[in-house]
């Protein structure tokens, strides 16, 4: 138990719910930072020669409680203090501590972390930075890795979105039921932007393809909040499914594999196993939402032995439910790859070009086109396209992909 591995487990499981009541506290998101992180300098001190408390977030949320109120004395003297009822609504006793770390109150705390991190007033990257650093616990050097830029620039992303939510005036009260109801789906969006930087980064850079598992870390912990919400089952699904494909994505020089060229032995038959569980149950509420139509997509893949077993007419069907339920060019173009593999390229064609202006800067848009027009034996119109898709590539995977269609239709023409 002394282990410094297990403490450090024990820390990052503790810091959401931590982090929660202490933000709730002292109402700053630098105060409570610091004193988490001081009770944390404490915690690595004490723990191996003591041993862990019988409940590590009860003890980190007391000892960074008054570790946070003495460094306020400290150093600001003439700052009023929160309301000395707020300072102790929990007993200095860290047994009693323990026995209300359950209640709906604590796990109001978590959800308020996480919804003042993906405050709609900051920018998607603002968004996943904050969350990053403040739910998560990652350090600023890693994030930075992450999403390419310099440690300082990423420093001042952050600092910045703490001066927004700081301006903004966010309620520090439990939210009520319709106010949980209303926060979910940015928070689960959140976890969704969170993840896809992960996943569309590849095997280049190991910082950011972690994202994905901490997506994941985060939708389960959601979803110990709220156990019966069948959207939050079903995103939660949808990033196993998609993660389960991890080792099977791309070869050993880092070149994309497409799905219906994957070695499907390579996928992660547990987290697959979990993950129709998950949508199992929430198809059971009966409340479909779009989290939940993507993972039963997903699903459909995941169950196929072989990518000719793909049914591909209940994928179709499924895009226009979900274009019904969270209508956007980019699910009208996902509809159309499925549509191609039912009708062929001519008339996914015709269903692709109201899609042009919208997508005109999406790289994907230009991918499908080029491979579609590439089925037609219209080869000069998909040189153009895949031109385009090259241009507006966000990984050096991704160019090197189309290039290879490029490649291909070289080959080809020399052939004939």
């Amino acid at each position: 138990m002394k282990d410094p591995a297990w403490i450090d487990l024990a820390l990052t499981a503790a810091r959401p719910q931590a982090m929660g009541a202490l933000l709730r506290y002292f109402r700053d998101l630098d105060t409570a930072e610091e004193a988490f992180q001081e009770a944390c300098l404490r915690a690595i001190r004490t723990w191996p020669d003591k041993g862990p408390p019988r409940d590590p977030t009860a003890w980190l949320i007391f000892v960074g409680r008054n570790s946070g109120v003495d460094q306020i004395r400290k150093t600001a003297r003439n700052t009023a203090l929160p309301d000395e009822k707020v300072l102790s609504d929990l007993s200095d006793a860290e047994a009693d501590m323990a026995e209300r770390l359950d209640s709906s109150h604590y796990r109001d705390d978590i959800l308020r972390l996480m919804f003042i991190c993906c405050h709609p007033g900051l920018p998607a990257t603002q968004q996943i930075a904050l969350a990053l650093r403040i739910v998560s616990g990652i350090s600023v050097t890693q994030i930075a890795r992450a999403f390419l830029v310099s440690e300082s620039a990423m420093e001042q992303r952050i600092t910045r979105a703490k001066a927004r939510v700081g301006k903004a005036g966010l309620p520090f009260e439990a939210p009520s039921p319709n106010e949980r109801a209303e926060r979910l789906p940015p928070v689960m969006a959140m976890i969704y932007l969170v993840f896809n930087e992960g996943y569309s980064a590849g095997m280049n850079n190991p910082d950011v393809a972690a994202l994905c598992e901490e997506a994941i870390r985060l939708s389960r912990l959601l979803l110990r909040i709220f156990p019966a919400e069948p959207e939050i089952m079903g995103l939660t699904a949808l990033m196993l499914l998609q993660h389960s494909r991890r080792e099977a994505r791309h070869d050993q020089e880092g070149q994309i594999i497409l799905l219906e060229d994957q070695d499907r032995s390579l996928w992660d038959c547990g987290q697959i196993d979990e993950a129709l569980a998950l949508l199992d149950k929430a198809i059971r509420h009966r409340k479909p939402g779009p989290y939940q139509v993507q993972a039963a997509i997903a699903a459909l893949h995941a169950r196929a032995e072989r990518a000719e077993a793909t049914d591909w007419k209940e994928i179709e069907l499924l895009y226009q439910l979900l274009e019904k339920l969270n209508p956007s060019p980019v699910v009208s173009l996902n509809r159309v790859v499925a549509f191609s593999k039912l009708r062929g390229p001519a008339e996914a064609l015709a269903m692709l070009e109201p899609l042009a202006e919208a997508l005109d800067g999406y790289f994907y848009f230009h991918g499908v086109r080029g491979a579609l027009l590439a089925q037609r034996g219209e080869t000069r119109e998909a040189r153009e396209a895949f031109g385009r898709a090259i241009s507006l590539a966000r990984s050096p995977a991704e160019a090197a992909h189309v290039r290879q269609e490029l490649d291909k239709l070289k080959e080809e023409a020399a052939v004939g």
